[in-house]
């Protein structure tokens, strides 16, 4: 399902034409899925476990809890490695694929953004948009209300600070803050 999709977000092109009419469908058939997830009653951590699986077209993690209310546009572009913890809140926009390492901490209200428009004006009437993955290390933590930005990687053991817009990697073992972020500490 949704090969010409695939196909663009893999090579960072535009996505234009069949895999635009996939993009959409795909982003509806997410949506309603996360709709559910934020709107139901839930009873226990495997069922929200069970909902995040279905949303991310994964295994369930045992070991992983994702918060809600929680956004994403596609779902299947996201990875979770063991011993997460997304808090509240949080929005995952992947266009491309983010993969999130393990034991990781992701405060309230962070948004993880892969989407990329055009610069030109004229382009964008036409809602034109691509993906540049975001790759983030094991045993990170990011603040609460972090924005990290298309293309982003973070290395592992990162801290990144509350409020902090993150828009160029961040080698292993530094702490970062700031808008954009910049290194205080490694």
């Amino acid at each position: 399902m949704w090969e010409a999709l695939k196909e663009a977000v893999e090579s960072g092109d535009w996505i234009e034409g069949e895999a635009r009419k996939e993009h959409d469908e795909a982003i509806v058939r997410c949506a309603l899925k996360v709709h559910r997830y934020n709107t139901t009653a839930m009873k226990s951590a495997e069922e929200i476990q069970d909902a995040i699986a279905d949303i991310t077209e994964s295994e369930p993690d045992r070991t992983s809890l994702v918060l809600f209310p929680f956004r994403c546009d596609l779902g299947f572009n996201i990875r979770f490695g063991r011993n997460v913890i997304v808090n509240y809140n949080c929005t995952f926009l992947d266009t491309a694929p983010i993969t999130v390492g393990d034991n990781t901490k992701i405060g309230p209200d962070c948004h993880l953004v892969t989407a990329d428009h055009p610069r030109d004006h004229i382009e964008r009437r036409v809602h034109k948009v691509r993906g540049k993955p975001i790759t983030i290390g094991d045993d990170y933590w990011l603040g609460a209300n972090v924005t990290v930005l298309p293309g982003v990687t973070i290395g592992d053991r990162c801290i990144i600070g509350a409020g902090s817009v993150v828009t160029k990697d961040v080698p292993d073992d530094e702490i970062w803050v700031g808008n954009p972020a910049h290194p205080v500490k490694r």
